[in-house]
């Protein structure tokens, strides 16, 4: 006898349910820090291959947040997803970078932000003194 199989028939079982979630969750996380990685290669590409510490700093920061998030995902759900130790080392180890290049771009922005003030402060680019104002009305 031939019998029909019902909804619970197509419903995923339990391992297929976990893996479609951390499938979901990685994906979700991944693309989030792949954005984050686009957004410093575009300003690298406009900097002719260098990084502006001004615009990248933010971007840095960013960026370790996210792979830190990601890192944090892998570690606490390796064994429910079955993350191999390989992919949490590598994350970690990105991560790591990322952390040392944000803190060098964004010392480096705060240095040159520093230097624009004293400019600002001292009357103009190199120190030089402000031009003399011409009078305006009439003469």
């Amino acid at each position: 006898m031939l019998t029909l199989a019902g909804p619970a028939a197509l419903a995923p079982t339990p391992a297929e349910a976990q893996a479609a979630s951390c499938k979901d969750d990685i994906d979700k996380l991944a693309k989030r820090r792949l954005a984050a990685i686009a957004d410093i290669d575009h300003i690298a590409k406009a900097g002719k291959g260098k990084l502006d510490p001004m615009a990248a700093c933010p971007k840095l920061r960013n960026l370790a947040v996210l792979e830190g998030e990601l890192a944090n995902y892998f570690v606490k759900n390796k064994d429910w997803c079955e993350i191999p130790d390989s992919a949490i080392e590598a994350i970690s180890s990105a991560h790591g970078k990322t952390i040392k290049v944000a803190g060098q771009a964004c010392g480096l922005a705060a240095q040159a932000k520093k230097m624009q003030q004293q400019q600002a402060a001292q009357g103009g680019p190199l120190g030089a003194p402000e031009a003399p104002k011409l009078p305006t009305g009439p003469l």
